[in-house]
């Protein structure tokens, strides 16, 4: 039962991607300058997460802990701002899905690099041919969507 609803939510977090996507670009649009609306809408998930920390209890114990973190672990949120940045500014021209196809192609493919060299503290998931497959049928589907 855990696993399924694991799997759901990974469905669920992918599913309300496209609609961030559109959301943030109308936000970028209206304010006249996409960076602005991807700062905002970084402003209203922090605040949203701030909530969520604060009510989980023991926010100044977790944050104290990451004073041990190495400042490379910081670069997540960097990461994370050129995606809403990049996303705020390329779905108003290819539209939702082409964006979110080439979202998807880079994410996996750097993803299976990751995986192939454990890097970052991954588990070791070998590059294999099914693997490589799977990643062209993305690189396909792009194609389509690209296409049609």
């Amino acid at each position: 039962m855990i696993k399924f609803l694991m799997l759901l939510l990974a469905a669920v977090a992918g599913a309300v991607l496209p609609v961030q996507a559109v959301l943030n670009a109308r936000l970028g649009q209206v304010a006249g300058n996409g960076l602005v609306g991807a700062f905002v809408s970084f402003v209203v998930g922090s605040l949203a997460l701030g909530l969520v920390v604060v009510g989980q209890g023991g926010a100044g114990r977790h944050l104290a802990a990451l004073r041990a973190a190495p400042p490379s672990y910081f670069v997540g949120g960097l990461l994370g701002a050129v995606y809403v940045a990049a996303v705020v500014a390329l779905t108003p021209r290819l539209g939702a899905a082409l964006t979110v196809a080439l979202v998807v192609v880079g994410q996996l493919a750097v993803a299976v690099v990751l995986d192939h060299f454990g890097a970052l503290g991954l588990p070791v998931h070998v590059l294999t041919l099914p693997r490589l497959l799977g990643l062209g049928l993305l690189l396909a589907g792009l194609w389509l969507i690209r296409s049609y």
